[in-house]
């Protein structure tokens, strides 16, 4: 592979450059620069997915004939890098960089035709419905049932840990359709409308205090069977496909400017002798050790992305990208939070932008929190970030699953 950027790249990050110095308002910043977690504030990342829309860059990964770019692997990595350096708040991956790839591979000409324009515009906000009570990183197990009725499926039972279900008015879901062979047969992969009666949602108060997560409720929930995305009962397939989009990605470049931020924080911030942070050699060999697993961590992102890029399957790539992203991540936010000092273990979410509604806290009449910004929101990231090696199949069961493809064991 050559990793070297032609004239014409940099040509390209000029351009994406010049597009957010002039795009991205003081408010959009500052939901990007103060977000919480992976999900940022609902409405600032609407409004920034609109405005990439308008410009055809919402969705860059997508097929051309779907509203994606024609861009090389080198801009798709400049236009994240400069995105995430810029503080452009994320956008939510569950329809744009998830249930979207599934629909492109697996949708009938119908499904694409309804619901990929609405996923860009964002008429159709999708939620998740895969863990349940009981399945968790063992998604084979789940149980909500799908019950065979004429033209419809009935659907009854729940889903839990569902990101912005109460934004969403989409969701997509594994249900149990038969239970006939293995536990993995007999899912099918449904697009449910949630406007649809007998759904409710019930908020979940996450440990930084933020309502982000829901549990889910369904109650005899008719689906049309034209709502199936795959084959009845193969369900377990196209989830296998979404979960390489989900595991994988560039992370590479959102750890760098982590890891930059703490390396600046921890120059302003001064030891116990007084001298700034950064010059604790113990601190200092910690972030080192960080950012140089950031680097680690890019060659191996640009190779799988070079492999996705000639049609190859990332196979158990994108449970080792999983692992080290996610663990790297918890790892800055642990190096945040020793920065941050006495100030870090001041609750004040006022400060921050959080992905979601603040459970029984009422803000100071002045807005008043102590120390920067940066401060208040280290903690809420760090709570936050300790959900990493969990979600997407935890890293637990990704290290098994490299055992298996990878050591043949």
């Amino acid at each position: 592979m050559d990793y070297d950027w032609s004239a014409a790249d940099l040509a390209f990050r000029d351009e994406v450059r010049a597009f957010l110095d002039e795009k991205l308002t003081p408010q959009l910043r500052r939901a990007g620069r103060l977000a919480t977690s992976v999900y940022p504030d609902h409405e600032a990342s609407m409004r920034w997915q609109h405005i990439l829309h308008q410009r055809g860059w919402a969705a860059p990964a997508w097929p051309v004939e779907h509203g994606g770019c024609d861009w090389s692997l080198t801009q798709h990595y400049i236009f994240n890098r400069e995105s995430t350096l810029a503080g452009a708040p994320s956008l939510s991956p569950m329809g744009i960089r998830m249930v979207a790839p599934a629909i492109v591979a697996f949708g009938t000409p119908e499904q694409q035709a309804f619901y990929l324009p609405r996923i860009l515009t964002g008429e159709i906000f999708f939620c998740q419905g895969y863990s349940e009570p009981e399945a968790g990183s063992d998604l084979a197990s789940l149980s909500m049932t799908a019950v065979d009725d004429g033209a419809d499926f009935v659907c009854t039972g729940s889903k839990i840990w569902t990101t912005h279900a109460t934004e969403a008015n989409w969701i997509f879901c594994l249900v149990r359709t038969s239970r006939e062979g293995k536990k993995q047969q007999g899912i099918t992969f449904l697009l449910i409308d949630m406007t649809t009666p007998g759904i409710q949602i019930r908020p979940l108060v996450m440990t930084s205090g933020e309502q982000v997560q829901n549990q889910v409720f369904f109650d005899n929930v008719r689906v049309p069977k034209a709502n199936v995305l795959g084959r009845i009962d193969d369900g377990w397939t196209v989830a296998k496909y979404l979960l390489v989009h989900e595991r994988g990605g560039a992370a590479a470049p959102m750890l760098q400017v982590m890891a930059q931020d703490v390396a600046t924080a921890a120059a302003g911030q001064t030891g116990p002798d007084g001298n700034p942070l950064i010059d604790y050699a113990a601190f200092a060999a910690k972030l080192a050790e960080a950012r140089i697993r950031t680097e680690v961590l890019e060659i191996l992102e640009y190779r799988t992305l070079s492999a996705m890029a000639q049609g190859k399957n990332p196979g158990p790539a994108s449970s080792m990208l999983k692992i080290l992203a996610t663990e790297l991540s918890q790892r800055l936010t642990e190096l945040a939070l020793e920065a941050a000092g006495p100030r870090g273990r001041v609750y004040q979410p006022h400060a921050t932008a959080p992905g979601g509604p603040i459970a029984e806290f009422t803000p100071p009449a002045d807005g008043y929190h102590s120390g920067a910004d940066w401060q208040a929101v280290a903690p809420l990231r760090y709570f936050n970030d300790r959900a990493g090696s969990i979600y997407a199949g935890s890293n637990e069961i990704q290290r098994n699953i490299l055992a298996k493809a990878a050591l043949g064991l």
